[in-house]
C-alpha cells in the first residue's frame, strides 16, 4: 500500500490467487474417502452375511457327528476358513477406521496373561496346520496394563498369525510375556511383549517400512495364507493408542524375525480392581426363550438349529410385523434381531418390541453385517444390549445367554 505526502491511501498492490482448483481437488478427495468408506462397510456386509450360516453350519457339523472322523475335519476346515475370511473382513474395515482417527478403545485393567491365553487360541488353527511348534514363556510377575482387551488379544494373534504364514512348515514360534521393572531414568513399569520366529527373516531394506500400510515380504509358495499387507500397520496404531511402542528386529533373510511390544504396565491391585479375562468355561447354558428375526432363512435357521442343540427354545420369524404379533402371544427371554429386515429395519424393530410392557423385560441382541462403530452407537441407542456381527461368534453369544440368569422375566 502507498500512501501521499498526507499520509493517506493511494494506490493498493496485492496478488489474488485462484484456488478453484486445488478446493475442488480437496472435495474431490474428501468425497473418493466417504464413498470408499461406505463401499467397505457394504462389501463387508455383503461378505459377512454368506459368512454367517456357513460359520453356523459347520458349528452344528461338529456338534451332530463329533464322532465321525471325516465330518469332524470337514467342519473344522469350514470353520478356519471362515475365521480367515472374516478376518480379512475385519481388517478392511479397521484400516479405514485407523486411518480416520475412528477407533475408540474401551480400557479397563488387562491381564496379558489371559489376553495372550485368548490370542494363542485364535492362532492355534494357523500354528497347527502349519505344524509349528510354538513355545510360550511367562515370568511370575502379574502383568496387567490399562487397554482395550479385545484390542490387544487382536494385537497379539496378529502377530502370532504373521509369524504362523511367513514361517516354513514345522517351524519354531516363541512367544514371551515379561514385566520391565522401572528404569534408572524414572521409565515406569512396561509389559513387554515379543513373538519370536525362525521363518524367512526381513530383508533390511524393508525393515523400515515394516508397519507402514500395505507393505509385505515377497511371497513364497510354502506360505499357506496370504493377506492384505495391513496387519502390522494396524499393531503399530492399535499399540500407540496404548501408550506402547512396537518394533522389529531380524538379522536378514532367513534368519527369523523378532516383534516386540512393550506397554506401560499398571498395578491393578493397587487400583482396587481385577484384571478382565473371559473363562469360556464359565458360560454355562442356560435353557433360554429366544426368537430370531432374519429375513436370511439360511443364517436364521442354521444358528436356531445350534441354539437348539444346546437347549434353548428358540423360534425364527422373517417377517418384522409376525414377530411382534407372535412375541405379544409368548413373549421371548432373548431377541436375536438382524438390522436389515423388510418394511421395518431391526432398530425399529427393537424400540417397538421395548415399548410393549410384555416384551420390554427381555435382552436384546442385534446381529448385523454392519460392525462401524456409528452402526454400536445407533443399535444402542435403539434398545439394543449387544451388538454382534456376522458370523456370530457363538462362545460369546454363549457368555451372553448365560448372563440371562437373574434378568426379571417377562
Amino acid at each position: 500500500m502507498q500512501f501521499d505526502a498526507e499520509g493517506k491511501p493511494v494506490r493498493l498492490r496485492g496478488v489474488t490467487v485462484d484456488v478453484t482448483e486445488r478446493y475442488q481437488a480437496e472435495f474431490e478427495l474428501r468425497e473418493s474417502n466417504r464413498k470408499k468408506d461406505e463401499f467397505l462397510a457394504m462389501l463387508a456386509h455383503e461378505l459377512r452375511n454368506p459368512l454367517a450360516p456357513i460359520s453356523t453350519a459347520a458349528e452344528m457339523l461338529r456338534l451332530t457327528a463329533p464322532s465321525d472322523a471325516r465330518t469332524r475335519k470337514a467342519s473344522e476346515v469350514i470353520s478356519r476358513q471362515v475365521k480367515h475370511m472374516t478376518a480379512l473382513v475385519d481388517d478392511l474395515l479397521d484400516v479405514s477406521r485407523v486411518t480416520r482417527g475412528l477407533v475408540d478403545l474401551e480400557k479397563e485393567p488387562v491381564d496379558i496373561k489371559a489376553a495372550v491365553a485368548s490370542a494363542v487360541e485364535q492362532a492355534r488353527p494357523l500354528i497347527e496346520v502349519r505344524h509349528h511348534h510354538l513355545t510360550i514363556r511367562t515370568d511370575a510377575s502379574p502383568a496387567t496394563v490399562l487397554g482395550d482387551r479385545t484390542r490387544l488379544v487382536q494385537v497379539i494373534a496378529n502377530l502370532l498369525n504373521n509369524a504362523a504364514k511367513y514361517t516354513p512348515q514345522n517351524g519354531e514360534i516363541t512367544l514371551a510375556v515379561a514385566v520391565l521393572e522401572k528404569g534408572d531414568g524414572g521409565a515406569g513399569a512396561r509389559v513387554e511383549i515379543s513373538v519370536a520366529d525362525n521363518g524367512i527373516g526381513i530383508e533390511p531394506k524393508l525393515l523400515p517400512q515394516i508397519f507402514e500400510l500395505f507393505t509385505q515380504a515377497e511371497r513364497t509358495p510354502d506360505r499357506a495364507q496370504g493377506g492384505l499387507g495391513i496387519g502390522l500397520a494396524l499393531v503399530k496404531t492399535l499399540v500407540a493408542l496404548h501408550g506402547g511402542s512396537v518394533g522389529a528386529a531380524s538379522d536378514g533373510p532367513g534368519s527369523g524375525s523378532t516383534f516386540t511390544i512393550t506397554l506401560p504396565a499398571i498395578d491393578a491391585a493397587r487400583l482396587g480392581t481385577t484384571a478382565s479375562s473371559i473363562d469360556p468355561q464359565a458360560a454355562n447354558a442356560v435353557p433360554t426363550r429366544i426368537m430370531i428375526v432374519d429375513d436370511n432363512v439360511d443364517a436364521a435357521e442354521s444358528l436356531a438349529e445350534l441354539l437348539g442343540a444346546q437347549g434353548h427354545r428358540v423360534e425364527v420369524h422373517a417377517h418384522p410385523r409376525e414377530a411382534i404379533a407372535r412375541a405379544r402371544e409368548a413373549p421371548p427371554e432373548v431377541f436375536i434381531l438382524d438390522i436389515g429386515l423388510p418394511e421395518m429395519d431391526g432398530y425399529e424393530l427393537a424400540r417397538r418390541l421395548r415399548a410393549d410392557p410384555a416384551t420390554g423385560g427381555a435382552l436384546f441382541i442385534a446381529l448385523t453385517g454392519y460392525g462401524q462403530a456409528h452402526d454400536r452407537i445407533l443399535s444402542k441407542s435403539s434398545g439394543f444390549e449387544h451388538h454382534f456381527v456376522k458370523p456370530m461368534d457363538t462362545d460369546r453369544l454363549a457368555q451372553v445367554l448365560a448372563g440371562v440368569r437373574g434378568r426379571s422375566r417377562p
